[in-house]
């Protein structure tokens, strides 16, 4: 059987292990075995991080959306449970965006959701 001599194909995968690294502190960054661990951690904590981040927005969406609802005179679960029963159906990424640009029409919903609110206790 012929030997194998993996010139190329070890360094090409070597260097894009080390490219990655570039910036890592100490041998981190110079040593391929450290920059290997170093670079499969830190992929770990990329991709965790994604996953948190909408963890993140969606948490940060509900304080902004409770905040307004506060100042409207009703609290953020009566106000989700008025727009689910007035029909309205807006998420809180875009609920949230009209609680900080534009007070007024955020009002109108939570003035909307009380009505709902209202209707459904009567009924």
């Amino acid at each position: 059987m012929p030997r194998v001599k993996r010139g190329t194909k070890r360094t090409d995968r070597r260097k894009k292990i080390l490219k990655r690294a570039s910036g890592y502190f100490l041998t981190k960054s110079k040593l391929y075995q450290a920059a290997q661990e170093a670079v499969e951690r830190g992929l770990k904590f990329a991709y965790s991080g994604r996953k948190g981040k909408k963890r993140q927005y969606r948490s940060l969406w509900i304080v902004r959306i409770n905040a307004a609802a506060k100042a409207n005179g009703i609290s953020y679960s009566q106000l989700i449970n008025g727009l689910k029963k007035a029909g309205i159906e807006l998420d809180r990424k875009v609920l949230a965006d009209i609680a900080v640009h534009d007070a007024p029409a955020f009002a109108a919903l939570v003035t909307q959701a009380k009505s709902a609110i209202g209707a459904a206790a009567a009924a």
